[in-house]
C-alpha cells in the first residue's frame, strides 16, 4: 500500500472539486460531506463516510467568511474525533488582511481564527498565497503557505503575448510582481496606489509609464475582491495606449458586479485558481498543496 494511501480528505461545501484533486494526487480515500442549512442561517454539516489515518479537511474560507469559517471549524473538530493528525488546508484565508491594528482600537481578527483553528483540532495549516505573512505569524501551530504563481505563470507561457509585461498594481505587490516577471522572462512595473484607509477610495499617484505602450500586460496580484486597484490601474494603464491586459491572481472574489466593471476598464480576461471556484478559475493549485503536504 502506498504511504500516501494513509491520508483522507474531507473535502468541505466551499473547496469539493478542489478536494477531489487533491485526494486524487495523493491516491487517497476522499469523503464529502452533507449540508443542510436551517431556516435561521446555521449550518448542519455530516460527513459521508468515516475517515481514518492522517486527515486532511479542504475548506477555504471566501464569501460568506464567517458561514464558511465556522463550516471548516466545524469539519476541523469532527475530524479530530478520528485522529489526533488533522490538517487544515485553507486554500483562500479569510481575515488575512485583518492581521494588525491598522486604526486605533481595530480588533486584530486574524488572531482569533487562528486561535479557533488551533482550539478545533487542527494540528497543522496550509494556506495558498496568504495575504500577508504577518497573518501566518498568528498561528501557533505549524503554519505554511504555499504559491500559485508557477501554475498562473505556466498558463501565460502557453499564451500568445506581444511583448509581455508584468505590472503590480500597487507598490506593496512589487516583490510578487517581480517573482511572476522572472519565472516568465519578462520585464515588470509597479504603480504607486493609494488607498484612503477610512472610505477605501482608490487612486492611481504614477506619472506617466511609456513603456507599456504598445505591449500586452499582466496585472498580477494576491486577490480581486471589489476589483477596485484592478480598474483603476487597468484605466490608467490604457490612457499609456497599451495592448490586451490580463488580470492574473491566486484568488478572485469578484465581489458584487466587479467582474463586469473589470472587463469595462479593459481587462481582457481574468485569470485566477480555484481556490475559488468561479468562471475565471482556470488554474489548478491541487499539484502546490500536494506538494506541501506530502
Amino acid at each position: 500500500m502506498s504511504l500516501l494511501a494513509s491520508f483522507t480528505v474531507i473535502g468541505g461545501t466551499s473547496s469539493e472539486s478542489l478536494a477531489r484533486k487533491i485526494a486524487s494526487r495523493l491516491r487517497s480515500k476522499y469523503i464529502g460531506c452533507e449540508l443542510r442549512v436551517f431556516p435561521d442561517g446555521e449550518s448542519k454539516l455530516t460527513l459521508k463516510a468515516k475517515p481514518s489515518g492522517k486527515i486532511i479537511v479542504v475548506h477555504s474560507v471566501y464569501p460568506p467568511v464567517d458561514t464558511n469559517l465556522v463550516r471548516a471549524l466545524a469539519l476541523v473538530s469532527q475530524a479530530r474525533r478520528y485522529s489526533s493528525q488533522v490538517s487544515a488546508v485553507i486554500p483562500y484565508m479569510g481575515y488575512a488582511r485583518q492581521d494588525r491594528e491598522f486604526l486605533p482600537s481595530e480588533v486584530v481578527t486574524m488572531s482569533l481564527v487562528a486561535k479557533l483553528f488551533k482550539a478545533a483540532g487542527a494540528r497543522k495549516i496550509v494556506v495558498v498565497d496568504i495575504h500577508s505573512m504577518i497573518a501566518l505569524k498568528h498561528f501557533t501551530i505549524p503554519a505554511k503557505n504555499v504559491s500559485a504563481i508557477e501554475e498562473l505563470v505556466k498558463h501565460f507561457k502557453k499564451s500568445s503575448l506581444k511583448d509581455p509585461l508584468v505590472v503590480s498594481p500597487d507598490m506593496g505587490g512589487i516583490k510578487r510582481a517581480k517573482n511572476f516577471a522572472s519565472l516568465l522572462g519578462v520585464d515588470y512595473i509597479a504603480l504607486e496606489k493609494h488607498r484612503d484607509r477610512k472610505t477605501g477610495e482608490v487612486s492611481i499617484k504614477s506619472s506617466e509609464h511609456r513603456e507599456v505602450r504598445g505591449r500586452d500586460l499582466i496585472l498580477v496580484d494576491d486577490m480581486i475582491s471589489t476589483g477596485g486597484s484592478i480598474v483603476k490601474a487597468a484605466e490608467f494603464l490604457k490612457k499609456q495606449k497599451c495592448g490586451r491586459i490580463y488580470a492574473s491572481c491566486t484568488h478572485a472574489l469578484l465581489i458584487g458586479d466587479a467582474e463586469k466593471r473589470i472587463r469595462k476598464a479593459g481587462v481582457t480576461k481574468i485569470i485566477s485558481t480555484n481556490t475559488i471556484p468561479g468562471r475565471t478559475s482556470i488554474i489548478d493549485v491541487s499539484p502546490v498543496i500536494v506538494k506541501a503536504i506530502s
